[in-house]
C-alpha cells in the first residue's frame, strides 16, 4: 500500500511533505503494492500524457508489465506526488539491493525517467523531496536517461550529492519522408538505396498493421521470426525468454489500443515474412525489435530499408519529432547517417549514503577504463596481425 509521509516514519516510508510549508500543496507517498501499482493505469496515463518529455519506455501498461515479469515482491517503490488529489509526479522505483534503488524497466528498456506534470510547479520540489528520504538508506541509480528528460529537473533541486555519468549511445533520425532520408546520404549511397527501395516493391512486398485484440499472436509470430533471423548468429538470450514474451503480451496490446505501439507484419504471396514492434509518442517513434524471414536475406530483399521507410511514413504521419534506432550502434544503423544521442546515468544520493555513490561511481569509471583498454589492444592486435600478413 501507499505509505503517507509523516514527521515520524521511517526513511524507506517518508517522503518530502513534511520537509516545510513551501511543498504542503503537494502530498507524497511511497507505493509498494503491485495490485495498487497496477490500479494506477488511469491516472498514471493521464500523468503520462502531461508530461512532455516522457517516452513511450513510461507507459503504464510497459512498466507494470515488466514488474510482474521481473520485479521480486517486496522491492517495489513508486514515489507519488499528488496536488488536491491528482496524480502530478511519479518515480518508479524497485530496490535492487539492500542499499540501491533503480527505475523500472531494467535492462530491456532504453529510456528510463520520472513523470512530471507540467503545470504543477511545485511537482519536481516535492518528487525530489520523496526520493530525497528514499535516499537516506539507498542511492537512486537512474540508468539511461535521455537528454532534456524530466529527471533533469528534479535534480536541479535535489540538495544531495549526485552524479552524472555516461551512457548508452542512441542513434536517431529526423521523422521525415523516406525520400529525404535517403536525400541526406552520399550520392553512391543514396543511389544504391534507391535501387533496394525498387527491389522491395518489385518483390510485392506489403504490410499492415495489427489490431490491439490480435497483438498476443501477433508477437508469437514476431517472436518466431526473430529467433529464426538470429539463429546461429549470437541472438540476445533474453529476447527468447518465456518472460520477456509474457512482458510483451501484456505491455504491447493496451499500447497499441492507446496509439503507443504499433505492430507491422510485412508479407510475401499471402506469408508473413517479417514482424516490427515500435513504441510510439509525440515526441518519438522507435523501432524496439523486429524479426525476419532468412529467406528474405536470400532473395536479397534489404529488411533495414523496409522497416525504415514504413517507420518514417508512420513517424511522420503521427507527429513524431524524431525515429529513433534506440540503442546500440550497429552498422546498419550508420548506413544512414544518423545523429548520436547519449543517454545518461543520474545518481542520486543523502549525505549518509555519499559514500556509497562514491563507490558506484568509481566502479563505472573502473568499467569504462577497461573496456576502452580492452579495444585499445584489440586495434593494437588489429594492427599487428594486419603487418604479419601483409
Amino acid at each position: 500500500m501507499s505509505a503517507p509521509v509523516t514527521a515520524g516514519t521511517s526513511a524507506d516510508e517518508a517522503t518530502g511533505a513534511a520537509t516545510g510549508a513551501a511543498l504542503s500543496p503537494c502530498t507524497v507517498t511511497v507505493c509498494r503494492d503491485g495490485a495498487e501499482f497496477g490500479a494506477l493505469a488511469e491516472e498514471w496515463q493521464r500523468l503520462c500524457r502531461a508530461s512532455p518529455t516522457a517516452t513511450p519506455f513510461q507507459h503504464h501498461a510497459w512498466l507494470y508489465s515488466w514488474w510482474r515479469s521481473y520485479g521480486t515482491a517486496g522491492r517495489l517503490r513508486l514515489v507519488l506526488v499528488r496536488h488536491e488529489g491528482r496524480l502530478v509526479g511519479a518515480a518508479p522505483l524497485h530496490r535492487t539491493g539492500s542499499m540501491v534503488l533503480a527505475p523500472l524497466g531494467g535492462g530491456i528498456t532504453d529510456f528510463c525517467d520520472v513523470l512530471l506534470d507540467e503545470e504543477c510547479a511545485g511537482a519536481a520540489e516535492a518528487l525530489a523531496a520523496g526520493l530525497a528520504r528514499l535516499a537516506g538508506s539507498a542511492v537512486v541509480d537512474f540508468r539511461e536517461v535521455r537528454p532534456g528528460a524530466a529527471l533533469e529537473r528534479v535534480r536541479e533541486v535535489w540538495r544531495g550529492p549526485s552524479r552524472v555519468l555516461p551512457d548508452s549511445v542512441c542513434l536517431e533520425l529526423p521523422a521525415v519522408p523516406m525520400e529525404r532520408l535517403v536525400e541526406r546520404l552520399p550520392s553512391s549511397r543514396a543511389q544504391r538505396t534507391r535501387a533496394k527501395l525498387r527491389k522491395l516493391d518489385a518483390a510485392g512486398v506489403v504490410h499492415r498493421d495489427v489490431g490491439a485484440a490480435e497483438v498476443p499472436q501477433a508477437l508469437d509470430r514476431l517472436l518466431e521470426l526473430h529467433r529464426r533471423q538470429w539463429q546461429g548468429r549470437g541472438v540476445t538470450a533474453e529476447h527468447l525468454s518465456a518472460r520477456f514474451a509474457d512482458h510483451l503480451r501484456r505491455a504491447v496490446a493496451p499500447m497499441v489500443a492507446g496509439g503507443d505501439a504499433r505492430v507491422t507484419e510485412f508479407s510475401l504471396d499471402g506469408r508473413v515474412v517479417a514482424a516490427d514492434l515500435t513504441l510510439v509518442s509525440p515526441r518519438l517513434s522507435g523501432g524496439y525489435l523486429y524479426g525476419a524471414d532468412p529467406v528474405l536475406r536470400s532473395m536479397k530483399l534489404d529488411v533495414a530499408t523496409m522497416l525504415l521507410r514504413h517507420g518514417a511514413r508512420e513517424a511522420g504521419a503521427g507527429g513524431s519529432a524524431t525515429l529513433s534506432m534506440l540503442r546500440g550502434t550497429e552498422p546498419y544503423k550508420d548506413h544512414w547517417c544518423p545523429e548520436t544521442v547519449g543517454n545518461r546515468r543520474i545518481l542520486l544520493a543523502g549525505r549518509r549514503t555519499a559514500p556509497l555513490l562514491a563507490l558506484l561511481v568509481a566502479r563505472a569509471r573502473g568499467r569504462a577504463w577497461a573496456a576502452d583498454t580492452a579495444r585499445d589492444w584489440a586495434w593494437v592486435r588489429g594492427l599487428r596481425g594486419g603487418g604479419r600478413t601483409g
